[in-house]
């Protein structure tokens, strides 16, 4: 997600020229969500893309024109428009890229948004679409109750973009600056990763924290046992903690965005760590273990007063039916259950089922915000 951000900074910070494009609006229900970044050197380097390739070429194309004129540009993309000469979108729908150069606006705003990205901290960055008031910055960071700089908007509508900021919003706005005039900015949030919680030691619970990292989660491997647990075997986790389970679990926040993986094995590891886990707010719970396994882990959770509604939220055992038999397998398995639980998925063949591909929907009206 932040490797076009890098690659602008770094090649800016070596006085190279570069150009940032992203997608600042879609229609719904199609890949190229608001947000989407690509990077472009003057040189034709190129990380990150908008769409998949499709409108990339093109993007690149216009990389020169904007680099001399300093001047940032929104493209829309059209797949029912009428120049036959355009790039066309395959998946349909259209989109809105800003291509912008990274001048002295973007880069006073860089290194700030890349070191609490760094960090996990969330951020947001505010983006001056159209009415740009002169001697103004395009750019505005937003971070809790702090604008690093200004917006040229009144405190009302500066209090709704934190508000959007917080909630994690990424969209358009229309605003009124403190002349009354109209201004639009693109809001783009970058919310502290999620968190996976990976308990049980072993040669799985490696696989998973690879793929967990993958997947953009801040991924903590936790287990009883000092010998196991060390950060020389799970260099892929963020943090690898010495604990018994269900006292590290009730040590830490647990949220609706929270994952926790279950690869114990052991029922007086496990039985508390999932009498605790079923009573938080955490979005997936998944444990391993055979079919017979998982019989005598109801059993056991049960007696120790788990109730059927809570038992309901366990996945167990855990992830899809792939037929999996490596730690790697296994992984991928467990992340293909987590990510259908997280967005609605069925975990169907696609080319067995008729409901759309992409279900997130952006491309929603313009919101707008009251002075």
């Amino acid at each position: 997600m932040t490797a076009a951000w890098e690659a602008a900074h770094r090649w800016s910070a070596a006085g190279g020229r570069a150009v940032l494009a992203r997608v600042v609006n879609s229609s719904a229900g199609r890949p190229g969500q608001p947000g989407t970044a690509m990077a472009v050197s003057v040189g034709g380097r190129v990380v990150g893309s908008i769409s998949g390739g499709c409108v990339d070429g093109e993007l690149c194309a216009r990389v020169p024109a904007v680099l001399d004129s300093g001047v940032p540009a929104t493209v829309r993309y059209d797949a029912a428009g009428d120049d036959m000469l355009a790039p066309s979108l395959p998946c349909g729908g259209w989109l809105d890229v800003l291509v912008e150069p990274v001048d002295r606006s973007l880069r006073g705003v860089l290194p700030h948004l890349l070191a609490s990205l760094r960090c996990g901290e969330p951020v947001a960055l505010a983006t001056v679409l159209t009415g740009r008031v002169a001697g103004q910055g395009r750019h505005a960071l937003v971070q809790g109750p702090d604008v690093r700089v200004d917006l040229p908007v009144g405190d009302g509508a500066l209090a709704q973009v934190r508000d959007l900021a917080a909630a994690g919003a990424t969209a358009p706005l229309d605003l009124v600056d403190r002349c009354g005039r109209e201004l639009r900015i693109f809001l783009q949030s970058f919310p502290a990763p999620p968190r996976m919680l990976v308990f049980g030691a072993d040669d799985f619970a490696a696989a998973l924290t690879r793929m967990g990292r993958f997947l953009g989660y801040h991924v903590t491997l936790c287990d009883a046992r000092p010998a196991f647990a060390t950060a020389a075997r799970f260099p892929a986790a963020d943090e690898v903690v010495v604990s018994w389970p269900h006292e590290y679990l009730n040590a830490v926040s647990v949220t609706s965005s929270t994952v926790i993986c279950v690869l114990t094995h052991d029922a007086k590891f496990e039985v508390p760590l999932l009498a605790a886990a079923l009573r938080t707010e955490a979005g997936y719970i998944g444990a391993l273990g055979s079919r017979r396994a998982h019989a005598d882990r109801v059993r056991r959770l049960r007696a120790a007063g788990v109730t059927d509604a809570e038992l309901a939220r366990l996945a167990a055992p855990i992830g899809l039916d792939l037929g999996a038999e490596t730690p790697e397998e296994t992984a991928v398995s467990i992340a293909a259950e987590m990510v259908a639980r997280r967005r609605g998925g069925t975990g169907a063949r696609l080319c067995d089922v008729d409901s759309p591909i992409h279900r997130g929907g952006f491309g929603n009206p313009v919101a707008r915000v009251g002075v």
